[in-house]
């Protein structure tokens, strides 16, 4: 046999160029990942992209009317306590509007409240405004087109509902308020609901014992209706509402009478509904505390009157319902308040404030614990 002369690789050597080779490959391979992932990358963009336009066409069409040339009329039952949420879902399922989700937000936003239960006729070619408007006026209390309708909003007075029924049927406002403080009238209706009336009727020092107990709603009126019929109507719903809290209202060791008080005050100083707990657990919180409540709603009760300012000498009325002169809760409601206020009312928040301001302006409720801090926000957002 020959000999070879060709020199053989070491082992090293070997070793080095094999660790050469395998990190060519690691370096292959990692581009390959970061074209992978850049790939992967430039995809979930272009979705992001192309979910953001078909959100925003989806919501931009959701604003406007489902069908703007329609002129057919669609009746909607709004039962008695719906949510804004439910009340979007029915009128996404009647074909009133696109989109539920788009309605409640686009009402969450402008701080629109205060729907009323009722039927209603709304049309596809209505814009959102316009059915929040509807919304808030009542429907008619059954199905079909009644004859004419009272309105109740919340937080109308007795002489503000005796005003109503004044514009939309026969009878006059001293009518209404003189049958109201009729006492065989009263007591008539005591004995039909009395779960709900006997409290009133053990009140003393009230001005109206029905003042919150005529439930905020759209009636149907008629001619042949009597104004005993009317005021019962009306008493009748607000028993109905009540029937589902009678038991907690005697579980927390309450009367109707101290619910619907609270909850009026509760009506006129918050919007939203987390306000509204938050309020009534101040409320709460200051009479454990033997607080006056200090509401300018007690005053322009006690005065009779309705003005933007109260000023110091109003404060001062001789009056059993002036909160900042009289301890508690006062002898009874100041307005006949909504289902919200009353819900708020038996679910307070639980908290430590005993103060609270709002921003008319904003529609915006600041809470404080003390004072100090009290005067420093009022400082801030409305001096």
């Amino acid at each position: 046999m020959g000999n070879n002369n060709e020199e053989q690789p070491s082992k090293k050597e070997k070793l080095m160029a094999e660790s050469r080779s395998r990190m060519l490959d690691r370096e292959k391979e990692s581009t390959v990942v970061k074209k992978v992932v850049l790939s992967i990358i430039g995809v979930l963009v272009i979705l992001l992209v192309i979910l953001g336009l078909v959100g925003y066409r989806y919501v931009t069409s959701s604003l406007q009317p489902l069908n703007p040339s329609s002129e057919e009329k669609i009746q909607v039952e709004v039962p008695i306590g719906s949510t804004t949420k439910e009340i979007a879902k029915i009128l996404e399922d009647k074909g009133i509007i696109k989109s539920a989700f788009v309605f409640s937000y686009y009402v969450k936003t402008n701080n629109a409240a205060n729907f009323l239960a009722g039927y209603y006729e709304l049309k596809p070619s209505m814009t959102l405004n316009q059915i929040i408007k509807d919304l808030q006026k009542g429907g008619s209390a059954t199905a079909g087109e009644g004859a004419n309708k009272i309105l109740v909003q919340e937080g109308l007075t007795m002489e503000q509902i005796a005003q109503s029924v004044e514009k939309s049927t026969k009878y006059k406002k001293e009518e209404f308020l003189k049958l109201v403080q009729d006492e065989t009238f009263l007591t008539n209706m005591q004995q039909k609901y009395p779960q709900l009336l006997d409290s009133a009727m053990s009140a003393t020092n009230v001005r109206y014992r029905l003042e919150g107990y005529l439930f905020p709603a759209t009636y149907d009126y008629d001619k042949k209706m009597t104004l005993e019929e009317i005021v019962e109507d009306m008493i009748k719903k607000t028993d109905e509402v009540m029937k589902s809290f009678y038991g907690t209202i005697q579980a927390q060791g309450k009367t109707v009478q101290e619910v619907l008080t609270v909850a009026s005050l509760v009506e006129k100083e918050g919007v939203s509904y987390d306000d509204r707990t938050k309020i009534a657990n101040v409320f709460y919180n200051r009479v454990a505390e033997d607080m006056p409540l200090q509401t300018d709603i007690s005053v322009l009760y006690s005065l009779d009157t309705h003005k933007e300012l109260v000023t110091e000498k109003d404060l001062e009325v001789d009056s059993p319902y002036n909160l900042y002169q009289n301890k508690g809760f006062g002898p009874g409601p100041f307005n006949n308040p909504g289902l919200e206020s009353i819900k708020a009312t038996l679910n307070p928040a639980d908290t430590s404030y005993l103060y609270f301001l709002a921003d008319t302006k904003t529609g915006k409720v600041y809470f404080a614990e003390t004072y100090d801090e009290h005067l420093k926000l009022k400082a801030k957002y409305l001096d």
